[in-house]
């Protein structure tokens, strides 16, 4: 008796369940731990995280269909970096060869943001979807420790030591964007919790650094930097002056530790200090980024007001690109074995939209970018848990998207994590039980 009153109480709900956008969002996140295996570069396929971002869709257009939900005002934002990305499209040499681009380019910075905005209508869902970006970080930076200490990741100047998570040595950045996410939402609740949750988001954000550490991505080491300091000045700038204190002395102590952890120590201690020498004494990879991004300065002189559009700098880039440049970069972990992977980008977002869709498409999306930037750091209520991971986050994307472009699975997490930062209202203010359609 006692099982059938419980089954009829929840029945309703667990049948509603499907239908609630904010559980394919979380889904969304979820599916980038489903590795791919090897992929063609110059062959668009769907990966199952595209497809639960599709049923994302679906959900979010069937909620706004029944009038239980509205757009936010990121459609407003990004509506104009859809116009521009349409129109270079148009304008393009070959329309056909742009239409992935352009689609890519919609579902990661329209879309799905868009739709997040739309499925988080209650701090349960709010809860649901940041905690599964958090729980994916932990996820990958568990198995990407393994790696390096076990040596099974991917090879990096020889030595099988480099964090890679489930992405592959295809995707060697994948890792240290995603722990990033979790690390950002770690410190917020860190900073704004109480005594019982504040000590559990430290121990977290702390059991993620090094993981992020063993990715050995300069550009994602100096984002997160970026985010810190901004989310410890929200709260306070004693605080930040006090972990400002903190952060060097852990530097030194990181420092000596390299130096005990034998040839994985060496090599991280090599690719921190290649930091402050990357423009003077470059290595091959940053001169090969040099390069490239001369690539999509020569691009868009040509096509200054639409580009070559979406997805056209991988069709051009031997046009423009110098004779120095590398043909590929080379790539090797135990699940695909050796190989070469095409440079197909500038890894810059910045200079990547500038080369595809000129000055037009440059200006949207810097509003788009520079608008949740603000909107992030000065709407009321920016210091608690939401608004500072939100702050966080949109500083992180401002800064990474210097050293990286979007590419890969885990564009869709970016994606979420943008629509959460800039669809937010404080966690305050979202109402405990979902609205009745």
């Amino acid at each position: 008796m006692a099982g059938t009153i419980v089954i009829r109480a929840f029945l309703p709900s667990l049948c509603r369940l499907p239908a609630r956008p904010s559980l394919w969002a979380a889904l969304t996140v979820i599916a980038v731990c489903v590795p791919d295996g090897p992929r063609a570069a110059d062959v668009v396929q769907p990966r199952v995280a595209d497809l639960m971002s599709l049923a994302l869709l679906a959900s979010v257009a069937v909620s706004l269909a029944r009038g239980g939900a509205r757009p936010g005002r990121w459609a407003l934002l990004a509506a104009p970096a859809a116009l521009a990305a349409t129109v270079a499209a148009l304008a393009a040499p070959d329309f056909l060869l742009t239409l992935p681009g352009l689609a890519r380019f919609l579902q990661v910075f329209v879309l799905v943001p868009v739709a997040v905005t739309v499925a988080v209508r209650q701090r349960s869902d709010l809860l649901l979807v940041g905690g599964a970006v958090a729980a994916v970080s932990i996820v990958q930076a568990g198995l990407g420790c393994w790696q390096a200490l076990t040596g099974s990741g991917a090879s990096y100047a020889g030595l099988p030591i480099r964090a890679v998570g489930t992405f592959g040595a295809g995707e060697v950045m994948a890792l240290a964007g995603v722990v990033s996410f979790g690390l950002i939402i770690a410190l917020a609740v860190a900073l704004t919790g109480g005594p019982a949750r504040r000590a559990a988001a430290l121990v977290a954000a702390a059991a993620l650094c090094p993981p992020l550490v063993m990715s050995l991505s300069r550009g994602t080491w100096l984002a997160v930097a970026c985010a810190v300091a901004v989310m410890l000045v929200l709260r306070g700038a004693r605080l930040a002056a006090r972990a400002a204190i903190a952060a060097v002395a852990a530097a030194v102590l990181l420092t000596l530790l390299t130096l005990l952890v034998g040839p994985a120590g060496g090599v991280i201690a090599e690719r921190a200090a290649s930091i402050t020498t990357s423009v003077d004494q470059p290595d091959r990879s940053v001169a090969d980024r040099y390069q490239l991004w001369q690539a999509a300065a020569g691009m868009w002189r040509d096509h200054p007001v639409t580009g070559v559009g979406p997805k056209g700098f991988a069709a051009w880039r031997d046009t423009y690109a110098p004779l120095a440049l590398s043909s590929g970069s080379d790539v090797e972990d135990p699940a695909g074995g050796y190989r070469r992977e095409p440079l197909l980008s500038p890894h810059n977002m910045y200079l990547l939209v500038l080369s595809e869709q000129g000055l037009l498409g440059l200006a949207a999306f810097a509003l788009l970018v520079g608008g949740a930037l603000v909107r992030t750091l000065t709407r009321p209520g920016r210091s608690g848990p939401a608004g500072l991971a939100a702050a966080g986050f949109v500083t992180w994307l401002a800064v990474d998207f210097a050293y990286a472009d979007i590419g890969g699975a885990t564009s869709l997490v970016m994606s979420v994590m943008l629509g959460l930062a800039t669809g937010w209202t404080g966690a305050a203010a979202l109402p405990s039980r979902r609205p009745a359609c």
